[in-house]
């Protein structure tokens, strides 16, 4: 018989260790230490960010420690949330280590101190989970002696979470090998009942045969694991094609901290609902943030609503975040507010990681007013006093707003958050819905290359699918989930198992990203209160009108700028110029074509300039505008023509170059063919024409090897001599940068001294 008693007052002195002398346990802190500690069973604890949820999984540990147990495990999605979750467990008595991308020389050694019993807690990422040798060495192992396991940020599990991602889907292999009376606790602060009841039965076993579904692209992102819009082509967009868009920027978007502070009225607001879901307890509680204080300003243009930003940003409280939702606007609008006074830094998951985590220290220490910052900075960014949460662009959902406020304010009494919305929102989200699951046809063809060519790596498997890189991975991970193909050292092996494509549920999690996306617009534009429809869509049944938003107490902002304010943030917008870095290194596979390695540097191109970013919020509307798809092809526009010739004028090159040829384009042979006519003169430069086409353009690849082929075959030089100096190469956007790369090489081998790229946009 257990002497619950007792056990709950060694909880509390855990507790305290933790979260400091004033905390208690809060009603649902205690029902879930006690299910996994006594009952040792699987629940789910849906909680708002600071609430504690990292209490319950620490302090369990440390009972069921005392208790004889094995270490506790947790899945944690972020290298950040580590760092705290480190130095959390350290306060509450455990000692604890983490497996990760950034510690490879340690992982010897930690694998002989969990074999050991030497450490308590071992924090892994989801990803870890099919590295082959931890997957096959390490995994049983931990299996076979866990005491507990934890998945934190567990709505990723489900495709219906904001933020699904295909590596955690693994977590079923183990959860399905645990022994019997393992307890599992999944915590997360953002999850609506759709998502609650998906992941609850995914915990009691209940879904291990279902097809998983199409996943966010891993990389609106930042086409890397960091999961956010990047300088990326985050334009126009388009419809999926035949999968589930994605929800919006926010690989790293999830919320628990590793915050456990509890105060001494917690129990005050718990109001909480405990339930089963067949086996699983449930635990969800009430979502309001009575600290916040919640507003949307509406501004026309891009220029006012970074005039606003710096003249408000003196006004708030304390310091804060921040977000936009590309990497050039963190960029773009660090450098403008700098230039304003204000101390910030631009953070996204571009940034190298030392320099990452020098701006969260900094940040801690309040040496800046703001970080501005992707989706990168979110989950396991713990600063109670955080005093406000800014974003320069909309989510997508209003879940992964939410969950992006709540990092405001836990710790004191106000924080401000802010909305500015832009019309070029949409047009990103648009981008990240058509990075879907791709359709039937190339999953089929990509499964029977495995089957016919064995173990191939991803590279070698990318010169025969036409994806990029970064949807080939995130496919062939769902493929992994699904059994139907299967990671291995040197690459991915096909399993020969059948394989279903489950069309129809891709359409139904389009679909619900869709009436996401238009729930976004709602909250933009309702005026009722803000705090009561963002918690509505995340099913809390207990929300009611805060008292504290713009609409509830009619105290809206006032959009009013000081004019030169506005034309400063004109003038700093619309700096034309971007630097355009030259391919160094061919794609693998084509040593056929005598393309390997190291581009020769009698081959490449010189480094390039273009107009502006398609991601900019500057120069980046005119863009989207021009070069959309639905765009009519015309003569380039003195606007931007004036602005090329300001780009041109401030390039320091080596040497002056003295001609001037296009790249061919079957959308926009006008535009391109005025450009570099009109560069031609004014510069007094020799117009030689365009490259041409051999046998017609090579259409649309979606990966390097792919498209260096098609060029390869399909382009040629113009027929006249470009030997007598540098060359313009003229083109109307930059993407892959594959195009350029070879037209230089083109005219290179005939004769060409150098090449300038010159690009009006680029996506990069």
């Amino acid at each position: 018989m257990v002497d619950e008693s007792g056990l709950r007052a060694e909880a509390e002195q855990r507790l305290r260790a933790l979260a400091g002398e004033h905390a208690r346990l809060r009603d649902d802190q205690w029902s879930a230490i006690r299910a996994l500690v006594v009952d040792r069973r699987r629940a789910l604890v849906v909680q708002r960010t600071g609430w504690g949820k990292s209490a319950v999984y620490f302090i369990a540990t440390a009972l069921l420690r005392a208790r004889g147990a094995g270490p506790t495990v947790i899945v944690s999605p972020l290298l950040a949330l580590m760092r705290n979750q480190i130095s959390a467990a350290d306060r509450a008595g455990v000692h604890a280590a983490t497996i990760n991308s950034a510690n490879v020389d340690e992982w010897d050694l930690i694998h002989a101190e969990v074999e050991r019993g030497e450490v308590d807690v071992l924090l892994v990422s989801p990803e870890r989970l099919n590295n082959p040798d931890f997957r096959d060495l390490v995994l049983p192992k931990l299996a076979a002696s866990a005491g507990l396991v934890v998945v934190d940020e567990a709505h990723c599990i489900s495709d219906w979470g904001h933020d699904f991602r295909p590596d955690y889907r693994r977590l079923r292999t183990l959860l399905a090998d645990l022994p019997p009376g393992v307890p599992v606790l999944a915590t997360t602060a953002t999850a609506n009942a759709r998502v609650t009841r998906d992941v609850a039965e995914q915990l009691a076993g209940l879904t291990d045969d279902r097809p998983a579904t199409a996943p966010h692209e891993d990389s609106p992102r930042e086409n890397s694991p960091n999961g956010e819009a990047a300088n990326g082509r985050a334009v126009g967009g388009g419809a999926g094609n035949g999968g589930a868009g994605s929800s919006g920027p926010s690989d790293e978007k999830a919320d628990e901290g590793g915050d456990a502070a509890d105060t001494p009225d917690a129990d005050a607001d718990d109001a909480h609902g405990a339930g089963d879901t067949e086996g699983t307890l449930v635990l969800r509680g009430p979502l309001e943030r009575d600290s916040l204080h919640l507003s949307v300003v509406r501004l026309a243009t891009a220029e006012q609503r970074l005039a606003w930003l710096a003249e408000t940003l003196r006004e708030l409280p304390g310091s804060g975040i921040i977000y936009t939702l590309t990497v050039a606007a963190t960029q773009e609008i660090a450098a403008y507010l700098r230039d304003q006074g204000h101390e910030v830094a631009a953070y996204s998951g571009q940034t190298d990681p030392a320099e990452r985590l020098a701006a969260e220290q900094a940040l801690l220490g309040n040496r800046l007013k703001a970080l501005v910052a992707t989706s990168a900075l979110g989950m396991g960014f713990d600063k109670p006093d955080l005093g406000f949460v800014m974003h320069v662009g909309a989510p997508a959902s209003p879940v992964a707003y939410y969950q992006q406020v709540g990092r405001a304010g836990r710790g004191v009494e106000r924080a401000e958050v802010i909305l500015l919305p832009g019309p070029e929102d949409r047009d990103i989200w648009a981008y990240f819905a058509s990075l879907a699951f791709p359709p039937e046809p190339v999953v089929r063809a990509t499964l029977a290359t495995l089957a016919e060519h064995g173990t191939m790596s991803t590279a070698a498997l990318e010169t025969r699918v036409d994806l990029s890189r970064n949807r080939l991975e995130t496919m062939l991970k769902v493929l992994d989930v699904d059994g139907a193909a299967k990671r291995v050292k040197g690459g991915w092996q096909a399993t020969g198992r059948p394989w279903a494509y489950d069309a129809e549920r891709y359409a139904r999690v389009a679909a619900e990203r869709a009436a996401e996306q238009q729930a976004m617009l709602g909250y933009i534009s309702t005026g009722e209160c803000r705090e009561e429809f963002l918690r509505r869509h995340l099913d809390d049944d207990t929300a009611k009108p805060c008292g504290r938003c713009d609409n509830c107490t009619g105290a809206h902002r006032s959009v009013d700028i000081a004019a030169a304010a506005v034309t400063s943030a004109r003038e700093r917008l619309h700096r034309p110029g971007v630097e355009v870095e030259p391919r160094r290194q061919w794609p693998t596979g084509l040593k056929e074509l005598g393309l390997s390695g190291r581009i020769r540097p009698e081959l490449a191109a010189e480094p390039g300039r273009a107009l502006g970013r398609l991601t900019d919020i500057g120069w980046g509307n005119a863009l989207r505008r021009l070069l959309g798809e639905r765009a009519a092809d015309g003569p380039v526009p003195d606007e931007i023509f004036d602005a090329v010739v300001m780009v041109l004028s401030s390039w320091r090159w080596a040497a002056r170059p003295v001609s001037v040829v296009t790249v061919p384009s079957t959308t926009r042979p006008v535009l391109i063919t005025t450009l570099g006519e009109r560069l031609a003169a004014i510069g007094r430069l020799s117009y030689l024409g365009s490259l041409t086409y051999r046998q017609g353009p090579p259409g649309r690849q979606h990966n390097s090897a792919q498209r260096v082929r098609a060029l390869r075959a399909t382009l040629a030089p113009p027929v006249a001599d470009v030997s007598g100096g540098p060359v313009l190469l003229v083109d109307d956007r930059v993407d892959t940068g594959w195009t350029m790369t070879m037209g230089a090489m083109l005219l290179r081998e005939a004769g060409a001294p150098a090449v300038l790229p010159l690009a009006l946009a680029t996506t990069n």
